[in-house]
């Protein structure tokens, strides 16, 4: 499997195309992995592909709602537990948010680049960072479970707009 290329949410780029290339990306790999995207959990994803951004529950919740899928929170909670069980999304514990994975055919260890003002996150499954990190635990005898590196910072856009 080759290496996907790396693209940022920060960039300009088409975001009908780069929304649909995913969407097909996460159909491809639910049905090689014989797992049922439902109409909740397809609408879910897309709404956090749409947003490039990290969406709490709650968010997702109101969209599914307006979009006919019930209003109480399990549903949303069940449709991203399930997205993030199986790759689709990452929680993104420091916003308390959920952000579609735009990798979800390659096993990784995401950085994320968090803005704060305007809360785009950028994946990244640049390995120099997580081969360090792992590196620097072994030598603690320590095994590295779970790694989700979120760093916070001020996106192009708005640096600009505060330029």
């Amino acid at each position: 499997m080759s290496e996907p290329k790396q693209m940022s949410a920060f960039s300009r780029h088409d975001h009908g195309t780069c929304v649909a290339g995913a969407m097909r990306n996460a159909e491809n790999v639910a049905a090689q992995k014989g797992l049922r995207l439902t109409p909740v959990r397809r609408r879910a994803l897309e709404l956090l592909l749409e947003a490039h951004k990290a969406l709490g529950a709650y968010e997702v919740l109101d969209r599914l709602k307006e979009d006919g899928f019930g209003s109480q929170p399990p549903v949303a909670y069940r449709a991203l537990e399930f997205l993030v069980e199986h790759g689709f999304a990452h929680r993104i514990r420091r916003l308390n948010a959920f952000a579609a994975c735009m990798h979800p055919d390659h096993a990784h260890r995401p950085v994320f680049f968090i803005c704060g003002s305007c809360s785009t996150v950028a994946e990244s499954m640049e390995v120099a960072v997580q081969d360090s990190v792992s590196k620097e635990a072994g030598k603690l005898g320590f095994v590295v479970e779970r790694m989700n590196l979120e760093v916070l910072g001020t996106c192009p856009s708005c640096q600009g707009a505060t330029a």
